[in-house]
C-alpha cells in the first residue's frame, strides 16, 4: 500500500490544545506499522460511492483533491518520517476515504492544534483526519466525525518501581505530561488532591512533545508518562522492555474519550464525511486497519458527529 506524502504549510503560531499535541518520531522509531514493519495489502476493494463524490463541493471535485492537514506524529496513527512520509493507521484510513469518495487526500503537517483550527479558518485545509480530541468547548470551532475511542494511562520503568496503579496514586511521584493538554490538567488537579488529603503533591514535569516525556520516563527524571494509551503502547513496544503501561482499565480522571476527524463548522463536507466513514466501517476495512495497528481496544461501532463531551 503506497504512503502518501506530506507537504509543507506555512508556519503558523504554535499552541499546544487538547489531549494530543505535536509531536516528533523518536529516533529509535520505525515509521511502519508497529505490528509487522510493514503495511499488508488489504483484501477489501473499496469502489468510489458516485452519490458521495457529487455531493462534493465544486471546487474539490475539480481539483480532485481533499486538502488534509495533521498536527504531526501521533503513532501509531500517524507517523512522519525524515524523508516527510506519511505513514500510520490515518494514513491508511485516509487512503480508503479517498476511495470512497473517488479523490485523492493531500496531507499536510502543521505544529499544533491551534495552527490546524487556524489554517482551516483561513480556507488552506478542508480536512483533519486526526484522531483529534472531540470536546464539547470545541464544537464552536469545528465539526468532529468520530471514529476512535481513547484512554489515557501511564508508561512507567519496566517492573513499575513506584507501584503506579492509576491516579489515585500518584502522589509523591513524578509525571511526565505533554505541556498544554488535558493530562497535564487533570494530573495537577490530583497533586491539588494530594495536598488537600495531606499527602505529598505530584511534581509535574511538562514537556513540549511525547518523544520527551518519552525520554523522561526512560532517563529516570520522571517516575511515569500519563498521556493517550494508543501512542504509549507504541512507545513501548519501541523500548526494547524498557517500558510497561500501568493503570489501564481505569477511567484516570476522564470521562469516555472520543476522538475523530474535524472539518470547519458548516462545512459542506460534514454528512459527506460522515457517510464516508459508514461505509468504511461497513465495509470491514476500518476493522482490518484498526486490527493491523494494534488499536482493535480503541475501536468504536459506528462513527456520529460531535459525540464527544
Amino acid at each position: 500500500m503506497k504512503k502518501l506524502h506530506t507537504l509543507s504549510a506555512a508556519t503558523m503560531m504554535i499552541a499546544a490544545l487538547g489531549l494530543t499535541g505535536c509531536t516528533v518520531e523518536p529516533e529509535s522509531a520505525s515509521s511502519e506499522a508497529p505490528s509487522d514493519g510493514a503495511q499488508a495489502e488489504s483484501e477489501i476493494v473499496l469502489e468510489t460511492n458516485q452519490e458521495l463524490h457529487d455531493a462534493l463541493p465544486e471546487d474539490i471535485k475539480d481539483a480532485g483533491t481533499i486538502v488534509a492537514v495533521n498536527s504531526g506524529s501521533f503513532p501509531p496513527y500517524t507517523v512522519i518520517d525524515s524523508n516527510n512520509e506519511l505513514s500510520g493507521a490515518t494514513a491508511e484510513v485516509g487512503e480508503a476515504i479517498g476511495q470512497i469518495l473517488g479523490v485523492e487526500i493531500e496531507h499536510n503537517t502543521v505544529d499544533g492544534l491551534a495552527s490546524v483550527l487556524a489554517g482551516m479558518d483561513a480556507g488552506r485545509f478542508d480536512l483533519d483526519l486526526g484522531p483529534v480530541g472531540d470536546y464539547e468547548e470545541r464544537h464552536a470551532q469545528a465539526t468532529f466525525i468520530d471514529w476512535v475511542q481513547e484512554y489515557v494511562v501511564f508508561a512507567v520503568e519496566k517492573g513499575n518501581p513506584e507501584s503506579i496503579t492509576g491516579l489515585e496514586s500518584v502522589c509523591g511521584t513524578s509525571i511526565a505530561v505533554q505541556a498544554g493538554g488535558s493530562a497535564e490538567r487533570v494530573i495537577k488537579e490530583q497533586s491539588d488532591k494530594c495536598v488537600e488529603e495531606g499527602k505529598e503533591p505530584v511534581d509535574v514535569q511538562s514537556y513540549k512533545d511525547q518523544p520527551s516525556s518519552v525520554l523522561a520516563v526512560q532517563s529516570s527524571r520522571a517516575d511515569a508518562f500519563f498521556s493517550s494509551q494508543a501512542p504509549l503502547t507504541y512507545f513501548v513496544e519501541q523500548s526494547d522492555g524498557a517500558l510497561e503501561l500501568a493503570g489501564t482499565g481505569k477511567s484516570n480522571g476522564f470521562d469516555d474519550i472520543l476522538q475523530g476527524a474535524l472539518v470547519p463548522k458548516g462545512s459542506p463536507l460534514e454528512d459527506t464525511m460522515l457517510e464516508a466513514f459508514k461505509i468504511l466501517f461497513d465495509s470491514g476495512r476500518y476493522e482490518e486497519i484498526m486490527t493491523e495497528y494494534g488499536l482493535e481496544g480503541n475501536m468504536i461501532e459506528a462513527p456520529g458527529l460531535n459525540m464527544g463531551s
